[in-house]
């Protein structure tokens, strides 16, 4: 039988490449010199440090630049509110998502039933399988998919005959 996963996973990879490139850039701008900003990845969480929340705003700039040109999509990015530090810092975490959380697993789940295809949606996990009997409807709900849930990057892996 036909099927397809719908998952949402940045390459890590081209993430920590342009983490590299943005602390190189942060290390050699002439308006860092003397503060304390500062670029950090531990994981899927990158940490901006700087002084007041335009430096933040100009690290995250720098980032999104960053990974946008990597081809990351800035849809993975969760960013948090700024936190005071210590001292006169302030942090800033930006989370890289990976995975559907279960609302939004459900929430395309009811909109594949919903739809009246000839699919049946499965939770597994973090991803969502997609079966069908006919390879055109599985088409029609992968477009359904990217339509329905715009603020997800979504991917499709695994797609079988």
């Amino acid at each position: 039988m036909p099927s397809f996963d719908a998952v949402c996973e940045p390459d890590m990879v081209e993430v920590k490449n342009a983490f590299d490139n943005a602390a190189r850039e942060v290390g050699t701008r002439f308006d860092f010199k003397g503060t304390p900003a500062a670029i950090e990845l531990k994981g899927q969480e990158i940490t901006l440090i700087g002084n007041a929340e335009f430096q933040l705003k100009q690290l995250e700039d720098i980032v999104r630049a960053k990974l946008a040109r990597r081809g990351v999509d800035a849809r993975f990015l969760q960013v948090a509110a700024p936190q005071k530090a210590g001292g006169d810092t302030l942090r800033q975490v930006i989370t890289v998502r990976s995975g559907i959380d279960s609302a939004d697993a459900k929430k395309m789940q009811k909109m594949l039933r919903d739809s009246k295809l000839k699919v049946q949606p499965a939770i597994q996990g973090d991803a969502l399988r997609v079966s069908g009997a006919k390879r055109d409807t599985l088409q029609e709900a992968i477009a359904l998919l990217k339509s329905g849930m715009p603020d997800l990057p979504l991917t499709f892996i695994n797609f079988r005959d």
